[in-house]
This record gives structure tokens, sequence and C-alpha cells, in this order.
């Protein structure tokens, strides 16, 4: 099973350009067997543009959370304490096998679904 993350397109790019190797986030999917990645680079492209495989799924405290992620998470100490304010733990997913689409595709079209908040479960 694979998970589609809306991510805004600055962060998705740092993603696929291997900047990021580290996706923050404040909550993160229930099911176990997640092995793959799809990225929705939210407005203004809203299109699928790539993926990438999970190498593990971080789950600490804020500022252990910041202390492993922060060389390669992509983002400030500003926007990340913005991001997970009024949270005692937050979680990182740990990137790898990263791959482009040469084309992008409409989530609609290629998966039935409209964009998620956070992100979906889709089949494989």
């Amino acid at each position: 099973m694979k998970v589609i993350l809306s991510i805004k397109p600055i962060y998705a790019e740092k993603i696929l350009n291997g900047e990021k190797i580290f996706e923050l986030r404040k909550s993160i999917f229930r099911k176990n067997n997640i092995e793959k990645v799809i990225i929705y680079a939210s407005s203004p492209i809203s299109k699928v543009i790539g993926e990438f495989e999970i190498d593990s799924i971080l789950h600490h405290d804020i500022n252990e959370l910041w202390k492993k992620t922060k060389e390669n998470n992509g983002v400030g100490k500003s926007f990340f304490n913005e991001y997970f304010e009024n949270r005692e733990k937050g979680y990182a997913i740990k990137i790898k096998n990263t791959k482009r689409y040469k084309i992008h595709y409409d989530i609609y079209d290629k998966y039935g679904i409209k964009p998620p908040q956070s992100f979906s479960y889709v089949e494989d």
C-alpha cells in the first residue's frame, strides 16, 4: 500500500532534488505496511509529480526531532517551531530512493480522489 502526501511545491522540489531527506508531519498514517509515498505538489502546481520510499519514521519530542533532522529537514528553526506549535511530539519520514515522474498527473484522473489535506491511502 502507498500513501499520497500533499506537500508544498517548494518542499516537494527539495525532496526530489535530494536536499530534503526528512518530511515533517504532525500526524502519521496508522497502517504499518506503507513503503512508498506519492508526492502531490499542492497549489499552484496541483499535480502528482513523483514518489519516494520510506526509510524509517522518527517519532520524538519536538526538541529531539529538531536535533535529529535539522540538517536535512528543509526548513528553518522558526518555521519548525511554528509548524509544531502546541505539540509535544512530531514525526519525520526519512526519505530514500526518490523518483521524479516525467509526466505530472491530475490526482483525480490517476487515483479517483480529491487532493488530501494531509495524506490519503491508495492501493498499489
